[in-house]
């Protein structure tokens, strides 16, 4: 599966909503545990949008952003080798797991693992430019941060990110580049929240598989 392109401007949010939606719709409903199932496709399409939004916030984001880009190949290449199998992740889960790669290099299990970090991070950002507005881009973005990347970082990172924070641009700027055409903040607002309330269940049931049967993953990645 080739990265999509890029989505039309302003409209990122939008495009996570539909793919978000049609992956609840799609869910299947005859497994047995039916919580062991995280849609692969879906799953990379949000981070691929996670991407053109860290793109916003500009240069400060760039490690985190190859980073991110990187882990999408990892997971991009696997998942085209065989589209039916690994239509599921927590099938690459238990593949690595079974061979015993998952905790070895370059893995797709770390992949997965560091994904759903930055995921993490993007919605606490979102999350607190929508309820306060008002807030300092660069205050927002580094509370996000310490609450989702910064305790996985070591100090090497995360002493390179609080140099990178001078450059964000202002909040007011930042929503202005996340507005699509013709669109209110109001509108906006509204779908940073109908956004989050989808991602939220979608990253619980993702930290519940890790910490239930992939708690290994998460000391390791």
């Amino acid at each position: 599966m080739k990265r999509r392109r890029e989505v039309e401007k302003g409209s990122e949010i939008r495009s996570a909503i539909e793919e978000l939606s049609m992956a609840i719709k799609l869910k299947p409903k005859d497994k047995l545990d039916d919580s062991a199932y995280v849609p692969t496709k879906p799953f990379i399409h949000v981070c691929n949008l996670v991407l053109q939004v860290l793109d916003k916030i500009g240069p400060t984001m760039l490690v985190l952003r190859q980073d991110i880009h990187q882990n999408i190949q990892r997971l991009e290449k696997l998942f085209e080798s065989d589209p039916s199998l690994y239509s599921n992740a927590v099938e690459i889960l238990k593949k690595e797991a079974s061979e015993g790669n998952a905790r070895k290099g370059p893995s797709c299990s770390k992949a997965f693992v560091w994904l759903t970090r930055s995921i993490d991070f993007s919605v606490a950002l979102l999350q607190r430019l929508s309820q306060d507005p008002g807030q300092k881009m660069e205050q927002a973005v580094e509370e996000s941060y310490i609450v989702t990347l910064k305790p996985w970082h070591k100090w090497i990172s995360s002493a390179a990110f609080k140099v990178a924070l001078k450059l964000v641009p202002d909040n007011v700027t930042f929503i202005n580049l996340l507005l699509a055409k013709d669109e209110t903040y109001d509108t906006l607002k509204e779908e940073i929240q109908t956004l989050i309330s989808l991602l939220e269940p979608f990253l619980e049931e993702i930290h519940s598989i890790l910490v239930s049967t992939y708690a290994f993953l998460i000391i390791h990645a």
